[in-house]
């Protein structure tokens, strides 16, 4: 057999991934030695907080041909998702609303990502014949974004996010690894320059330091994956953000070239860009977990979903639907729910 053009094959895969609905595409080799520096660093500081896994991976995250012997390339994919951000700081502001990251607003990103790539290396292998492949979407211990800007996808921000000059930073971001020894794309050059607004903006002071950040104070750890009580003292900084985070995104100055998404799966479902925090308040179990069939917010579960909306309702202004919210819950078989509604009821007394 002759040798395979990789110039023409690569060229191919990034037509084939345009038109599978994937804004960016680049492919990087799988050297990733500073940045395992700089993960096993964050890993040895406890900055993980109770991500577990993070530790238990421990260096796999950082080299693609351990967790998928044969691997020699990775192919990294974009998907825009961008939102209306008048419309995201105008809800931050309605403190009688709840706040839920951008990305979670619709279906869970995951199982599409997951779909279009493999979908994305059937087409190659249905014109290349079998090669060994495996696609990834936040589901495996991978450095995604150090491995998307090294095929030129663009920069990781001082706020940890991965920043393109041409689009901003919201989309989400996928894998295919693969055992072809495609030519590479050169790394994204960083453009964050002196700016410092995302770390100025954190509400809780997570980002400590550009390309530093504590999960242990960010909302968005505190709210998706910390079981259990949150801090006191972090409780007023987290106003009425339910389900994740997005200031240190919509001040960043590059996302003014971000596109908006029309993408049918990523509309805004159970209105969560407009909801009340005292209607949301009310779902029992059952309720919350058909409505979240299908969205990221299921992973929150039904006993935190409670626990981060009464945190907002004891930021939120004291009105007699608000305080008559908290006290439905006083009794609440959840310790854990029942401790910050007793929180929350103190705040309004004060």
């Amino acid at each position: 057999m002759s040798t395979p053009d990789y110039n023409a094959l690569a060229q191919r895969i990034r037509k084939l991934a345009h038109a599978a609905g994937f804004q960016r595409v680049g492919i990087s080799g799988i050297e990733l030695g500073e940045d395992e520096a700089h993960l096993l660093d964050w890993l040895q500081q406890g900055l993980y907080g109770s991500m577990e896994w993070m530790a238990r991976h421990g260096t796999l995250r950082a080299r693609p041909a351990e967790l998928l012997p044969g691997t020699l390339r990775v192919i990294s994919v974009g998907l825009d998702y961008g939102k209306d951000p008048d419309a995201a700081w105008a809800n931050l502001r309605a403190h009688e609303r709840a706040y839920v990251a951008r990305y979670a607003l619709g279906r869970d990103y995951h199982k599409l990502m997951r779909n279009r790539l493999q979908k994305l290396a059937e087409v190659v292998q249905a014109e290349i014949g079998p090669f060994g492949h495996r696609a990834f979407t936040d589901s495996a211990p991978v450095l995604e974004r150090a491995l998307a800007r090294n095929a030129g996808l663009g920069w990781i921000g001082k706020h940890t996010c991965l920043i393109d000059k041409h689009g901003g930073s919201w989309f989400f971001l996928g894998e295919l690894f693969v055992d072809i020894p495609l030519p590479i794309d050169p790394p994204a050059s960083a453009h964050c320059g002196s700016c410092t607004r995302c770390i100025d903006v954190c509400p809780t002071g997570a980002i400590t330091a550009p390309y530093r950040l504590d999960a242990r104070r960010c909302i968005s750890y505190l709210t998706i994956e910390h079981e259990g009580s949150i801090d006191e003292a972090l409780r007023p900084l987290i106003g009425n953000r339910i389900y994740g985070c997005d200031d240190c995104q919509l001040v960043c100055p590059w996302n003014k070239f971000a596109k908006r998404s029309d993408e049918p799966d990523f509309r805004v479902r159970n209105d969560l860009d407009n909801a009340s925090l005292v209607d949301l308040f009310a779902w029992e179990e059952d309720e919350f977990l058909r409505r979240s069939e299908g969205s990221a917010i299921r992973r929150s579960g039904h006993e935190r979903w409670l626990r981060n909306i009464a945190i907002a309702l004891g930021n939120a202004p004291t009105t007699p639907a608000v305080l008559a919210a908290l006290h439905s819950r006083r009794d609440h078989p959840s310790p854990v729910v029942r401790e910050h509604v007793e929180w929350a009821l103190r705040q309004h007394q004060a």
